[in-house]
């Protein structure tokens, strides 16, 4: 890893210039456009405060200076991924806390319909009640929900969560979980707390954030074994992962192999780097045209049911 320190902050690149880099790369794989689903959007005083985590090398970050490259206004970072051609994100929010969750899916249902390519996304937590908020959210149109195991320091496999995740199974609606140590382990990080609710629940559609990084491998192999579990790339492949984390290149294989349940994420807008180097850090791969397009547009778009 680069043992040069890194600032505090980082300068966002120029909205055109880094919109013509993506555009490039989307023509040079012949992409429609980009479905993101790992996208950070949620109320303004809790997103800064997320931030101010950052700026502090809180324990979750694994003491990595990480500047926040798209430290702009919501409206700014909207228009950023509609630049970029995101055809679709979401807006990954996330209590740390119990009676966080329910107020937290209210915001990201008035933030959907004000912003119709975010895919409405929901959150939950081990509490009493959340069965009965997760089925509204469900009702109320949510298509994906998300779950941090590591900042909210819980247990998936909670007895309490049990009945949300079955609903969530069987009305197929996607989790993006945060459920790996990365950048820093939590006490119920790792593959085994999910594997045992994937025991419970396998039709559960988990999208495991960051490949699962770093147990990278077992989180492969819960993909092999569960045909719901999906992995999102975000973060993985790129220099500042790469440093810490790296992907062990004999799994490539592996993760060519699984190249229909593998989908585009970004982190954005907490990430130390431009957007479009997550892009080409797949590219970088070689794992073929029909991957990439896979990956970054395809298998996003047919799980929302976009095509």
């Amino acid at each position: 890893m680069n043992d040069q320190p890194r600032p505090a902050s980082a300068t966002a690149p120029a909205a055109g210039e880094e919109a013509a880099g993506v555009r490039r790369f989307l023509e040079r794989n012949g992409l429609p456009g980009l479905v993101d689903v790992h996208t950070h959007f949620m109320p303004e005083r809790v997103l800064r405060k997320v931030w101010d985590y950052f700026d502090g090398l809180g324990p979750l970050t694994g003491g990595l200076e990480w500047p926040i490259t798209y430290r702009e206004e919501e409206h700014h970072r909207v228009a950023r991924l509609r630049e970029f051609g995101v055809r679709a994100f979401t807006a990954m929010l996330y209590p740390h806390k119990p009676g966080m969750a329910e107020w937290l899916n209210g915001w990201a249902a008035g933030f959907a319909r004000r912003t119709p390519d975010c895919l409405h996304t929901s959150t939950l937590f081990p509490e009493e009640g959340v069965h009965a908020y997760v089925g509204e959210a469900v009702e109320a149109g949510a298509r994906v929900f998300k779950a941090h195991v590591q900042v909210g320091a819980y247990d998936p496999a909670d007895e309490l969560l049990d009945p949300a995740w079955g609903l969530l199974a069987e009305a197929g609606v996607p989790v993006v979980i945060h459920c790996g140590s990365g950048p820093a382990p939590g006490k119920h990080t790792g593959p085994g707390p999910v594997g045992r609710v994937l025991a419970r629940h396998p039709r559960l559609r988990l999208v495991v954030a960051h490949l699962g990084m770093p147990e990278y491998e077992d989180f492969l192999g819960l993909a092999e074994r569960y045909a719901e579990v999906r992995l999102d790339t975000t973060m993985a492949f790129t220099d500042f992962s790469e440093g810490f984390a790296p992907f062990p290149r004999r799994a490539l294989p592996r993760l060519a192999a699984l190249g229909d349940r593998v989908l585009l994420g970004s982190d954005f807008p907490n990430i130390p780097y431009p957007y479009v180097e997550q892009l080409h850090a797949l590219e970088r791969l070689g794992l073929g045209a029909g991957w990439l397009r896979a990956v970054c547009h395809d298998n996003g778009a047919r799980l929302f049911g976009l095509e």
